[in-house]
């Protein structure tokens, strides 16, 4: 594996730690001065990565969606049933504690609503991405049709789609309330709708 040169590598750390700053603070609320101040860049430096800020918030989500899709399809390719994998994915979205579940490291549970008015072109980058999740959600739920792990399924695809949001509502409520009850209760509402009754 070849290392990335120093321009590579300074573009990522402005990304990963804008990424860590957003999370916390939204788009809106960070300013490139906060970024590159965290990320030990020089101020003059940030147009030789990125344009603006628009072209910045792009690069953050591309690189987001990129890395979130790449981990869903290692879970994927993992061995057991459709049914075990799509278990975990929906399991990690809960985590071991609030904070390390990935509702709470998700832009688009995040940012979905502030950029939608803000920017087409950042708003365009992660409504691409969720659609190819959807996709990728589909095909587990088809494959766990076809070797029994799961129900069958008129529409996976439209079954992938009010999944998620379902999920991305009750991650926002979780936010709100302070309190995973309602990512449990989807993770609850999930099995009752996917997996076969075996009592």
């Amino acid at each position: 594996m070849t290392e990335p040169s120093k321009s590579e590598a300074t573009r990522q750390k402005i990304l990963s730690t804008g990424r860590e700053l957003v999370l916390r603070g939204g788009f809106t609320g960070v300013g490139l001065s906060q970024i590159l101040k965290e990320s030990g860049v020089p101020k003059g430096s940030f147009y030789y990565y990125f344009s603006s800020k628009e072209a910045f918030g792009c690069a953050l989500l591309e690189d987001y969606v990129a890395e979130y899709l790449e981990s869903f399809d290692a879970l994927a390719e993992t061995p057991g049933s459709a049914g075990d994998r799509i278990a975990a994915y929906w399991d990690g979205w809960i985590g071991e504690a609030a904070s390390e579940g990935l509702a709470s490291r998700c832009l688009v549970v995040k940012l979905a609503a502030e950029i939608a008015d803000l920017s087409d072109d950042m708003r365009r980058v992660l409504d691409e991405g969720v659609s190819d999740l959807m996709s990728r959600l589909a095909a587990l739920l088809t494959e766990g049709a076809e070797d029994g792990s799961l129900r069958p399924l008129p529409d996976p695809e439209a079954t992938a789609s009010g999944l998620y949001a379902q999920w991305l509502g009750a991650a926002i409520l979780s936010k709100l309330s302070q309190d995973d009850a309602p990512l449990r209760q989807a993770r609850a509402d999930t099995t009752r709708r996917l997996f076969p009754d075996l009592t």
